[in-house]
């Protein structure tokens, strides 16, 4: 996203942190690392309801899918696990980075990577398609919006597995555990109604 992108209001801080900020949105050059995997119990909680982020406002609408809550088909932990793995790199490999101002003249768009490219939103919304293309439960596919380790506003697809919550993000290849990210997750997609958007507590 760009510096003006996924907008949080100072409550919405003000509730998961205590801190103020504001809307920044970037996104770093892609980084490789190894993939690991969650501890036990591992899951982001929900500390209440907050609106979406502006750009998210009308998602449900120009995207169904991405509200979704059935999964089409039925698929293992393992095949899941080898999907996203799949996915992520892909995505990370054949999507350029580009800021919204660059390539829509706007702060924020949420919207599937064009021909040019995409910012971190639409990287995980992108990856988020074609994971539940492939039977992934919709559910399980959240995305998230976080403050990264250098506190600029950003977002990932977040994977509830069977071990914990996973992170997939346009930054690395590595497909880690929340925590592993050293990111302050702001707010997500509510799990059990994906339109909705909840607070996130960072508390394990």
């Amino acid at each position: 996203m760009t510096k003006a992108g996924i907008s949080v209001g100072a409550t919405v801080v003000a509730s998961i942190k205590g801190i103020a900020f504001s809307a920044l949105m970037v996104c770093a050059p892609l980084m490789f690392a190894q993939t690991a995997e969650a501890s036990e119990g591992q899951y982001l909680q929900a500390s209440s309801s907050f609106p979406p982020p502006t750009g998210a406002r009308t998602l449900c609408k120009t995207y169904s899918w991405a509200c979704a809550t059935s999964p089409k088909k039925r698929i293992s932990s393992a095949q899941e696990l080898a999907l996203v793995q799949s996915v992520n790199k892909r995505v990370n490999r054949t999507t350029r980075s580009v800021t919204d101002e660059s390539q829509y003249r706007k702060a924020d768009i949420w919207a599937l990577p064009t021909a040019r490219g995409g910012d971190c939103e639409d990287f995980a919304l992108l990856k988020k398609r074609d994971l539940i293309k492939m039977g992934l439960d919709p559910k399980k596919l959240l995305i998230a919006t976080v403050l990264d380790t250098r506190r600029n506003s950003h977002a990932v697809l977040v994977y509830r597995s069977g071990q914990g919550d996973l992170v997939l993000d346009n930054l690395t290849n590595s497909i880690k555990p929340w925590k592993a990210t050293h990111y302050l997750f702001l707010r997500m997609q509510d799990p059990n109604r994906p339109k909705n958007w909840v607070g996130v507590s960072n508390q394990s």
